[in-house]
């Protein structure tokens, strides 16, 4: 198993895994170009993850995708504690936004993420059609966020 960065012109290529992170791809190609996407392969490409340095101190995970067939192996858990070490750093934060989804904020959570703060209507305000998991659908953008400053910060 390896985690590689995404070259900018083999982004689009993951485009099916994206959408599996966020539905509508306008959405996506608003941060892809400006991202940095890494892809987990074990065998194949299972899993992507884009993230943007928002601000010195804010580093953001726009996008976590694991495909389907794979789900609950520990992909997205090992994603997220290498963007954690590759951003280290005194002072910084990871953020990730989500919906109210139950299993997604449990991930989070697990991942070493705390609740930081909501946008309202987010879904609503952003999407051209309703986004619903776990069969309740998804109005605020949940913000979570990790400390950067420790070594082994993601758990």
């Amino acid at each position: 198993m390896d985690i590689f960065q995404v070259r900018q012109s083999e982004k689009r290529l993951y485009r099916e895994l994206l959408l599996q992170g966020d539905e509508q791809w306008n959405m996506v190609e608003a941060y892809l170009d400006r991202g940095t996407m890494f892809a987990l392969r074990d065998g194949e490409v299972c899993a992507v993850c884009v993230v943007t340095e928002e601000a010195h101190d804010w580093i953001e995970i726009k996008n976590l995708a694991v495909a389907s067939t794979v789900r609950r192996k520990g992909y997205g858990r090992r994603l997220v504690a290498f963007v954690a070490e590759r951003w280290r750093r005194p002072g910084a934060f990871l953020y990730a936004g989500t919906g109210e989804s139950r299993a997604t904020l449990s991930f989070y959570e697990a991942c070493g993420f705390r609740r930081s703060h909501t946008i309202p209507r987010f879904f609503i305000d952003h999407y051209d059609h309703p986004i619903f998991e776990e069969g309740k659908q998804l109005i605020d953008m949940v913000y979570l966020r990790m400390p950067l400053d420790a070594p082994g910060a993601a758990p």
